[in-house]
């Protein structure tokens, strides 16, 4: 009974979501272009499709990803585990290194979920398809997973020692710039778009739980100061990433080349 209250109002909530999405293109569709709508049965069909989807993944997220991910967060710092004492107090600025293990599985989160995202694989198709085969799919799900492990990796290093946040972004976005003068102009706007596209459906859900349930487990931190900012970092770190291996491909491609002309 519980689990159907919910399912209903989860239902309610995400109908008033759609609602305005599908008013918009209604009204443009019937007062400013002034055509009816190509198969409706269908187009409804998908709706009801993605109402449902959204729905049980919404369920899904509150009962599994997000206990889960806060649930691993707590084990992972727990003292028993780190090997601490509760009975002695400890500045956990001064015992980073005891926390090796949660920046680990940090990495390894989000280079799994960036890996699973289906945005990022939408647009590296996309990006393989117009560019002629030259951005490869598996090039660049892999450079973005490595820029979002790095990252929430580094994200979760701030969280323990309780660094302010901005400092890290700012120093990101200063390497960004630096980056973008160097890197191939035909890359940059898709080395931007990769950071938009992984802080989607799968990866969101359990970084947020991450960072929560993190700051909740580690002495002294706030869940609302320090809980938040990583999806900051897993959205900075794959455009440093991209922009990196697209210098490097350009370098090696450069390199091969006057090789070539060498041997010539």
């Amino acid at each position: 009974m519980v689990a159907f209250l919910a399912f209903i109002e989860t239902l309610f909530s995400t109908l008033g979501d759609l609602l305005p999405i599908v008013v918009t293109i209604l009204v443009f569709q019937y007062f400013i272009i002034k055509k009816p709508l190509h198969q409706p049965k269908q187009l409804l069909l998908g709706v009801l499709f993605v109402i449902l989807g959204m729905v049980l993944f919404l369920l899904g997220l509150e009962q599994a990803l997000f206990p889960l991910g806060q649930s691993m967060a707590k084990q992972l710092t727990s003292t028993d585990f780190l090997g601490l004492s509760d009975s002695v107090p400890y500045v956990v600025s001064e015992h980073w290194t005891a926390y090796a293990w949660i920046y680990f599985f940090s990495a390894a989160i989000g280079f799994s979920t960036t890996i699973a995202e289906p945005s990022l694989l939408a647009v590296a198709i996309k990006a393989n398809a117009v560019s002629g085969g030259a951005v490869s799919v598996g090039g660049l799900r892999i450079s973005v997973a490595f820029g979002v492990a790095f990252g929430l990796a580094l994200g979760s290093y701030r969280i323990v020692v309780g660094d302010p946040l901005h400092y890290y972004i700012i120093a990101g976005y200063v390497l960004v710039v630096i980056q973008t003068v160097f890197a191939p102009k035909a890359i940059v706007p898709l080395a931007y778009d990769s950071g938009g596209v992984t802080t989607s459906t799968v990866t969101v859900p359990l970084v947020t739980a991450l960072g929560l349930g993190l700051a909740e487990s580690v002495p002294g931190r706030s869940p609302l100061l320090d809980g938040f900012g990583l999806i900051a970092f897993a959205s900075l770190f794959p455009i440093i990433s991209v922009l990196a291996y697209a210098q490097m491909t350009h370098y090696l491609a450069r390199y091969t080349l006057s090789g070539d002309d060498d041997e010539i």
